[in-house]
């Protein structure tokens, strides 16, 4: 039979914590995002203001998805450490 003393810590459940609340989502939708991106095999033709460049499509949805993803980590960044100040 368990004991429970003062010593004793109470464990929350894994899919309980706040971390990985936020977390799980953010896995999952990148996990069904590069699927859909490496299962675009064909060769695609991007105008890049002048040249026109031809490359794999899934290239192209990786940089887009990429350039997605250091977005969100900047505006994350940002929000977080505006947070911190009004707080002071």
């Amino acid at each position: 039979m368990t004991q429970t003393g003062p010593d004793h810590k109470a464990r929350t459940p894994f899919f309980s914590r706040p971390g990985v609340r936020r977390f799980l989502p953010f896995v999952l939708i990148s996990a069904v995002a590069l699927i859909f991106i490496f299962e675009n095999r064909s060769d695609v033709e991007i105008r890049l203001l002048v040249p026109i460049v031809t490359m794999p499509l899934w290239g192209a949805l990786l940089i887009a998805w990429a350039l997605g993803m250091l977005a969100c980590v900047f505006t994350v960044r940002r929000r977080s450490s505006r947070h911190a100040r009004q707080m002071k």
